[in-house]
């Protein structure tokens, strides 16, 4: 039978608020005295609507529980040096943490706690004993992994607890090492706690026993965790482990040659980060995949020669391997070496691409080739990982009156062609009109593109920050498209556009 006797009584602090208020000049119990801060403490940015989706509270039921234990943080802290030897632990109880509940080993103490407007509780050990109960197990179930995996102090129960899969076992374990089974609980779990790790750019992977790569960026596909890489690298299905050899995941696509890139799904082990390695201890953060123009510097991160910078050189760079031709990539005069390959590229805190080869060292200089972001998330469907991954509010739309409109939706660093992943064709010189809207808070950018026989070229460019883009363009006859692109966000989208008609026939 439980040796802990509970003590209600019926004087609870509840604080609703943190601000002070007048009130008439009556006898109160004695509280602490809060310093003025208190007042206007303000919880972190998004911490009441965590509290609200994880705990099923109200918004105002999660500001008041804020409230509450703001309040009665530092009561516990008065009672605690109050107690000494006798305190046997606090806890709050109740939804918005209304009650503040302290337990002692001495009744004595009832008065006094409840002085202090919190329910008492009399238990039989002090909370310094049952730290050196769970102290023992530690040191007894250290060799004995399968008896107990996690112990805690349970301060409620006034007992240590022992978290088993094979809670018969453990009990006879702990009973043949002699340790105090009144003080101790077996609870029932199948935890089996495991360390998780981050996705970080620029870090170690292997693909068998002694192929390296780097980790590009981090990216999702729908609830699927994972990274984008080289298509060298491995093949579909090849498994990979991470930095630290732990089981990593699996390659779900690996295009090589003609492409150079890939994505790994990973396990639940692994949680992706808006992150590249710095190769200085520090990382620098992922933002978004905004397209960066020739001469714009750049910054490789890879497992092998860490952290370089240079210069973008050129784009649409056709290479041929040994193994095949790659084509669009973009050359750098940025140096790397065996084991950079799939590493992340950067532009300040914008995703360019993964490394695929290129010629040279770190030590003399050399020049590497990158494979752009945005084709591979969008030939996979993937999203990258972010700073800015939160949907924003929709806008209200600013593109009306245009003759031709079409939507669509784009992931972060994804692009399309319009209209219809095609072109248009203008029989007459006159002004191109286009209009882009998307949420509010995105960075989406406009380009108008003209066919000069060979390839596509650039004629005009909206490419400012938001959602919002439009272009005015007056050209010659010719196909046009448009290309849509996420540099940051996700976003439904709508296309209005508007070309050069011919004049009317006289009548």
């Amino acid at each position: 039978m439980s040796r802990r006797h509970a003590i209600t009584t019926g004087c609870v602090l509840t604080i609703t608020a943190l601000t002070l208020t007048a009130a008439p000049a009556v006898a109160q119990p004695q509280t602490v005295e809060t310093p003025a801060v208190a007042a206007v403490r303000r919880s972190p940015p998004g911490m009441v609507e965590a509290l609200q989706r994880d705990l099923g509270i109200t918004k105002e039921q999660a500001g008041e529980r804020l409230a509450n234990e703001a309040r009665l943080a530092p009561i516990e802290a008065q009672v605690r040096g109050q107690l000494g030897e006798r305190f046997g632990g606090a806890w709050y109880a109740g939804i918005t943490a209304r009650t503040l509940v302290v337990a002692t080993t001495s009744a004595d103490d009832i008065p006094r706690l409840t002085a202090l407007g919190v329910r008492p509780e009399v238990v039989s050990r002090s909370l310094k004993e049952l730290q050196a109960i769970k102290k023992e197990l530690d040191s007894t179930l250290a060799t004995r992994p399968n008896a107990g995996r996690v112990r805690y102090v349970d301060v409620r129960n006034n007992k240590v607890a022992v978290l088993s899969s094979e809670s018969e076992a453990t009990e006879h374990g702990l009973e043949a090492a002699g340790v105090d089974t009144e003080a101790v609980r077996v609870v029932p779990s199948k935890e089996q706690p495991r360390l998780f790790h981050d996705l970080v750019g620029g870090t170690p992977y292997y693909v068998g026993v002694t192929s390296r790569c780097s980790v590009g960026f981090s990216v999702t596909r729908g609830t699927q965790n994972g990274f984008i890489s080289a298509g060298h690298c491995g093949k579909v299905g090849n498994a990979t482990d991470g930095f630290n050899r732990a089981a990593q995941g699996v390659f779900q696509a690996s295009n090589f040659p003609e492409n150079d890139f890939g994505w790994v799904a990973v396990n639940n082990d692994w949680t992706p980060k808006p992150l590249v390695d710095n190769g200085t201890g520090g990382t620098v953060t992922v933002a978004g995949s905004k397209e960066a123009i020739e001469g714009a510097s750049v910054c490789r991160s890879g497992s092998t020669t860490d952290w370089h910078c240079g210069i973008i050189q050129q784009r649409n760079a056709s290479i041929t391997y040994p193994q095949g031709t790659v084509f669009e990539l973009v050359r750098t005069n940025v140096c790397a070496e065996s084991g950079d390959s799939g590493g992340s590229f950067i532009s300040i805190d914008q995703a360019q691409g993964v490394t695929s080869g290129g010629s040279g060292d770190c030590t003399s200089g050399g020049v590497t080739y990158f494979q752009p972001i945005g084709e591979i998330l969008t030939a996979y469907g993937l999203n990258l990982v972010t700073t800015t991954d939160s949907p924003p509010p929709p806008s209200t739309g600013t593109c009306t009156g245009y003759e031709q409109t079409v939507t669509g939706t784009l992931n972060n660093g994804q692009f399309v062609y319009q209209p219809k992943s095609r072109h248009y064709r203008s029989t007459v010189a006159g002004v191109h009109a286009g209009c882009l809207d998307a949420y509010d808070g995105v960075d989406f950018d406009l380009f108008l593109q003209k066919w000069n026989g060979r390839s596509w070229n650039t004629v005009a460019t909206a490419d400012g920050l938001g959602g919002h883009k439009k272009i005015t363009y007056t050209g010659t006859p010719g196909h046009y498209r448009y290309r849509v692109l996420s540099s940051r966000g996700f976003s439904p989208y709508s296309l209005g556009y508007r070309a050069p008609q011919p004049a009317p026939a006289p009548g």
